[in-house]
């Protein structure tokens, strides 16, 4: 496996943007599945490790190439971890309609006058070789922060604005790119997946 194509398991743009930053050290292309035609897979399961191997095998099943998914979310303490892996939907339990804004006006309003704001951001990677692929390689990242009470911030996507990092001080959508994917439940994934795909894939 020398100049890589791989099938990320993602239509977001900004996951895609990230990640492919992260494995260009690897000569890896990432090729989002939307653009090969691939439908997204159902995400059926209540953790983030088996939604992320549920949507691999399906990118590579599809597509004949290695793949790579993510599946990440928000544990929010006061909620008992909750929305975890529904994360992308949280807001429309609210009857908000799909959308990152939505999804941090909800978060803000279910936790007014909580005292307790602990949350961790969670990304775990997968990546198979093959559907049938019996020895995934599987990265998880965490990054414990507190949700901020209004958003501040304008990179990143998702419940980045109102992510606050005790060690830095700041939202993660205050921070510039580079030190966000380094930091990142994300970026931490990510370099655990890189040096796993260094060490198995790629014998380096």
């Amino acid at each position: 496996m020398t100049t890589q194509r791989l099938v990320l398991a993602s239509n977001n743009a900004g996951k895609l943007a990230e990640l492919q930053a992260m494995f260009a050290p690897l000569g890896v292309e990432l090729v989002r599945q939307g653009d090969l035609n691939i439908p997204e897979a159902p995400e059926p399961h209540r953790t983030f490790v088996e939604n992320a191997l549920a949507k691999a095998r399906h990118a590579s099943a599809q597509s004949g190439l290695p793949a790579i998914a993510d599946d990440a979310g928000l544990c929010v303490e006061a909620f008992g971890g909750q929305p975890g892996v529904d994360t992308a939907y949280f807001c429309t339990r609210f009857g908000y309609e799909k959308s990152d804004a939505n999804n941090v006006r909800a978060l803000l309003e279910q936790l007014q006058g909580q005292a307790d704001r602990r949350a961790a951001m969670v990304s775990t990677l997968v990546a198979v070789r093959h559907p049938q692929d019996p020895e995934p390689l599987i990265a998880s990242g965490r990054v414990q922060g507190l949700i901020a009470e209004a958003p501040v911030g304008s990179n990143g996507f998702g419940f980045d604005p109102v992510m606050w990092i005790p060690e830095f001080g700041q939202t993660f959508a205050q921070l510039p790119v580079e030190v966000k994917n380094a930091n990142s439940h994300r970026g931490r994934a990510a370099q655990a997946m890189l040096q796993l795909m260094r060490e198995r894939w790629f014998g380096a």
